[in-house]
């Protein structure tokens, strides 16, 4: 079986591999994945078929979330504002040894409050004006931010909001005019139920 390797072939990274399988609505995601020999795959970890979360146990990110239903996808982002109708998922550099719901682990050892725990939603604040210059893509992206905010789904660079490979993503036109949004024209939206590691 094949199926698309996160950074691969030659990295050591997170190596996500997303499966949806149309036929049974089920979602299978591996992290830290690598074909054997025989055919068959080999994982540090992924999603349990499960009905929900349990608390203390991680999935394919370290949150215990799924990825796919966070990601930003080219076909709703090329539609412009309104065309992305979810929550995107981002991440932080580091976070702290707790979690909120709909998370189910932490990733981290620092208990320090300044941090923030794993699925902390926050939101693009309704006083932030997104530039009527920006691509369809990027006026898309802060769109969903307002309307549906982001959560902290993992450790990595912050900020940093996962998006489906596409080749039709213009990467240099997303960095240069996300990078003019801050840190503080977001606020948080959900920080109850803190569950502690």
């Amino acid at each position: 079986m094949s199926a698309p390797v996160e950074g691969a072939p030659d990295t050591t990274g997170d190596r996500h591999v997303l499966v949806i399988d149309r036929d049974n609505n089920r979602l299978y995601e591996l992290d830290r994945a690598f074909v054997n020999a025989d055919g068959s795959w080999n994982a540090d970890s992924g999603n349990n078929v499960r009905p929900s979360a349990q608390p203390g146990w991680t999935s394919a990110d370290a949150g215990g979330l799924p990825i796919f239903p966070g990601l930003a996808r080219y076909e709703e982002a090329a539609l412009g504002p309104g065309g992305i109708r979810h929550a995107l998922r981002f991440t932080v550099q580091h976070s702290r040894r707790e979690y909120v719901a709909p998370a189910s682990h932490w990733a981290s050892s620092n208990t320090g409050t300044n941090l923030v725990p794993m699925s902390m939603r926050v939101r693009l604040k309704a006083s932030f004006a997104i530039p009527s210059g920006f691509s369809a893509e990027t006026r898309a992206l802060l769109s969903a931010m307002q309307s549906y905010g982001m959560i902290v789904a993992d450790n990595g660079s912050n900020w940093y909001v996962s998006g489906a490979p596409d080749e039709r993503w213009n990467n240099d036109a997303l960095v240069s005019e996300l990078s003019q949004v801050k840190g503080s024209d977001f606020e948080v939206v959900r920080m109850d139920g803190l569950v502690a590691g």
